[in-house]
């Protein structure tokens, strides 16, 4: 069969159709293409010619000659032609093209950012593997032990006023008329039902029938009373006989740390902050020759304070002095700072001072009771009885007629007894030619020669002489003449550190500032209501 020819084809079409003549470069070799194949041709675009109308005109050629082979085009030649396109607008429009270029590159950064993990990988993290051997403990003896066990479980709660023993036992779980009986008819017994309420009581029963009754109350004796507590038992033997004891013990202490804001009132805040009443006074007592807790006290005023927290049989007691000495105490008023912490050299009493170690204890308290409100100040005034305009030469503290008279300085008692107006009256002898009296006392509880302390119980407060009710008479005398005692104490001396001690006072004032400054708000002794 004879091979099939191909027609030459004029060029003319494709010229006419590309609007441009084509230039023929470099004719491929014969042997390779063939004699009757067309040669190749490598093309130059003019600027009029459509790439789109280019490529089907290629096409259409190249299946109108069945050519074997494309025509080779310069790739480079059609990339510089776009680049020509594109170049004009650019320049025309700088600016715009900047704008979207920067902000394709932060948004990139951004997400870059986000996406990039900060921790290291795990994989590069160290490992280590350890291995240990533990030996169970064996459970028959402990299983045993369990079943053997009685677990004690007491009931705990205070006396109410109008408690009897019925209502208090059913409070504890007891429902055991033999017990009942027995605290109404034993004299010991029933003293848990007299007095004041507020007795801390906790009982232990199985099946309701009692097994031991515990009381604590405040100490029998008065000048024990920061000192001690009354236990009272009531146990029932082996044989199922009750029998009651009494003693007196001595109270525990723990170091607690309290806070607040003045809103309203020192005691207000105080409150607040659940600080026991006691505390309460040893801090406006610290201060009140610093800072005048009647007119100077302002909102937004804070303190710290560190102190003892009494516990009886490592409960805190909640009857009304709750707690022991303050040992540190920190005031803010109007932006103002005053500190005061208690130090006690050898063979001294102790006393409160600054961080600076200036004394805050003077010779005198500024007030014979640690509850009270002035009601006649040193000063003229109608007299309530006598009906006539006269010179007041003391000061009338209100208080409920009970309330605890002290003695503001060191003496000795010159005279306990009944004195016309005075009534019930106490006179101290202190240092200096200078005198105390204490008058419409309703309980006397020092005798003559007796030797007193600073704040020691004297008395209480009363109505008897000249009294048209229940306060405390009060006159300070210097060389056999009245003077108003407020102003003496606040002008009395003070005690100081010798040098010695001053190297110890330090160590002790650093570490009282320190525990002061994470004093929490609220974080105090539970409050019994």
């Amino acid at each position: 069969m004879e091979a099939p020819t191909h027609s030459k084809m004029p060029v003319a079409p494709l010229d006419a159709i590309l609007g441009e003549p084509l230039a023929p470069i470099v004719a491929a070799e014969a042997a390779l293409n063939g004699p009757n194949r067309r040669a190749a041709f490598l093309w130059r675009p003019s600027t009029s010619t459509k790439p789109a109308r280019l490529m089907a005109c290629l096409r259409s050629e190249r299946k109108a000659h069945s050519l074997g082979k494309p025509v080779l085009l310069n790739i480079d030649l059609l990339l510089e032609r776009l680049w020509r396109r594109i170049e004009a607008p650019l320049k025309r429009h700088p600016k715009r093209l900047t704008a979207v270029v920067v902000a394709g590159l932060a948004g990139t950064a951004f997400t870059a950012f986000g996406v990039a993990p900060m921790a290291p990988d795990a994989a590069d993290l160290p490992r280590r593997l350890v291995t240990e051997t533990v030996t169970p403990v064996a459970l028959d003896a402990q299983l045993q032990a369990l079943e053997t066990f009685a677990p004690a479980l007491w009931r705990s709660d205070v006396t109410r006023s109008g408690d009897t023993a019925d209502t208090l036992l059913r409070r504890l779980g007891v429902d055991d008329a033999e017990a009942a009986a027995f605290l109404r008819s034993n004299a010991t017994a029933r003293s848990a039902l007299e007095g004041r309420a507020g007795k801390m009581v906790k009982a232990l029963a199985e099946g309701g029938r009692l097994i031991e009754l515990a009381v604590r109350s405040p100490a029998a004796k008065s000048e024990q009373f920061n000192t001690h507590f009354t236990r009272l038992a009531v146990i029932r033997d082996a044989e199922g006989r009750l029998a009651a004891t009494t003693e007196q013990v001595a109270l525990s202490s723990e170091a607690r740390l309290g806070s607040g804001t003045i809103e309203s009132s020192l005691f207000a805040a105080a409150d607040e902050s659940r600080l026991p009443d006691s505390v309460t006074v040893q801090l406006a007592e610290l201060f009140s020759t610093d800072i005048d807790f009647r007119r100077e006290l302002k909102r937004g005023d804070t303190f710290s304070v560190l102190y003892e927290a009494l516990t009886a049989d490592g409960e805190p007691i909640t009857w009304n002095q709750a707690a022991g000495r303050v040992l540190a105490a920190q005031f803010v008023n109007n932006n103002k700072r005053y500190d005061a912490v208690w130090f006690q050299e050898p063979g001294s009493r102790g006393g409160y001072f600054g961080l600076d170690g200036r004394s805050k204890n003077r010779m005198f308290l500024s007030s014979p009771m640690a509850f009270s409100r002035v009601t006649s100040g040193f000063s003229m005034r109608m007299h309530p009885i006598l009906n006539t305009w006269r010179k007041h030469l003391g000061v009338d503290y209100g208080a409920p007629t009970g309330t605890p008279v002290r003695a503001i300085g060191d003496g000795t008692v010159t005279f306990a007894g009944v004195q016309n107006g005075y009534g019930n009256v106490v006179i101290l002898r202190h240092a200096g030619d200078r005198e105390t009296r204490y008058a419409h006392l309703s309980r006397i509880d020092v005798k003559r020669g007796q030797r007193v302390d600073q704040s020691q119980l004297i008395g209480a407060v009363g109505s008897t002489g000249w009294a048209t009710g229940p306060h405390l008479h009060f006159e300070f005398l210097v060389n056999g003449r009245q003077v108003d005692p407020i102003t003496v104490a606040r002008a009395s001396e003070a005690v100081t550190i010798s040098p010695a001690a001053r190297a110890r006072f330090q160590d002790v004032a650093a570490a009282a500032s320190a525990q002061l400054a994470v004093a929490p708000a609220g974080a105090n002794s539970p409050r019994f209501e």
